[in-house]
This record gives C-alpha cells, structure tokens and sequence, in this order.
C-alpha cells in the first residue's frame, strides 16, 4: 500500500452481512466506519427541515393574521378571513347568545386568548388568539346594549 498506512477495525459487526458471508479461511482485512462529518449532515437535515417548517408556519400565521378582520358594529358581530377567497361570518347582535373567552395561564399573563361566539341558528364562530379579550367581549356587550337601547326608544 503506497502512502500513510491506516489502521482500520478488522472486527465486523456481529450478525452482520460481512460476519456471516465470510467463506472458509477468508479474513476480515478492514471495516469502514462512517465520518463525523455524515452524522453532522443528517442532523443539518433535520435542522433545515424544522428551519424551512416554521418559515411555513410562520407565512402561514402571518398571511391569516393580515388577511383577518373580527370586529363588532352597532348592528352585528363580523369576522372576514381569506387572501384570495374571501369568507365572512355574521351574527346580527341580538342574535348572540353567549360570548366564551378561553385563556391559558400564558393568555392570561399575557392578556390574549381566544372567543367563541354563539348564536341563534347559526353554528359557533370560533375567534383566534385576540388581544384583550376580555374586553373584545365587553364591547360586544355594550354594542348589544346600546342597540337593545335603542330599539326600546323606538
């Protein structure tokens, strides 16, 4: 052998293919092994797909977040999502029935959570992760209040 001699492992592994494919008086000269540097490779993989999986996540989360209106009017509760296809959900206020608001200890440290509205004849409006939530529900109460008020001055 020309060059710098190396010292490989001549002991293959056990119950593996080389070990059991030995034929009479053949001898195991070296076994290869695999770099550091092929083990760093898989984990970079790995690091890169959970890198380009939050990217995803992360547009994704962002383009909902732009793309989302949720608000309360004096006549009606509404909530428009969608880029390209646009969907809307309305509850005309006296339709409302009950406002849930859904913390976390994390929501509540933090003052964000979620609300689901529910109303008559139409199927539960479930509300992403808002600010204030607390809030967001008492203004949709004073909206109710103020209209209820106003259909009695009529």
């Amino acid at each position: 052998m020309h060059g710098r001699s190396r010292h490989y492992d001549t002991t293959p592994k056990k119950g593996g293919y080389i070990e059991e494919s030995l034929g009479q008086g053949e001898q195991v000269c070296a076994i290869a092994h695999f770099h550091w540097w092929y083990t760093f490779k898989a984990y970079a993989w790995i690091f890169i797909g959970l890198i380009v999986v939050g990217i995803w996540i992360w547009l994704y989360l962002l383009i909902k977040m732009a793309t989302t209106e949720i608000g309360v009017t004096s006549h009606r509760f509404v909530v428009k999502t969608g880029l390209i296809v646009r969907h809307s959900k309305e509850i005309a206020l006296p339709n409302i029935e009950g406002v849930q608001v859904i913390q976390s200890i994390w929501g509540r440290m933090l003052n964000y959570g979620h609300l689901i509205i529910e109303g008559t004849g139409v199927d539960a409006i479930d509300i992403p992760d808002i600010a204030d939530p607390v809030g967001f529900r008492a203004a949709i109460e004073t909206a109710k209040d103020m209209q209820m008020k106003e259909q009695r001055a009529k």
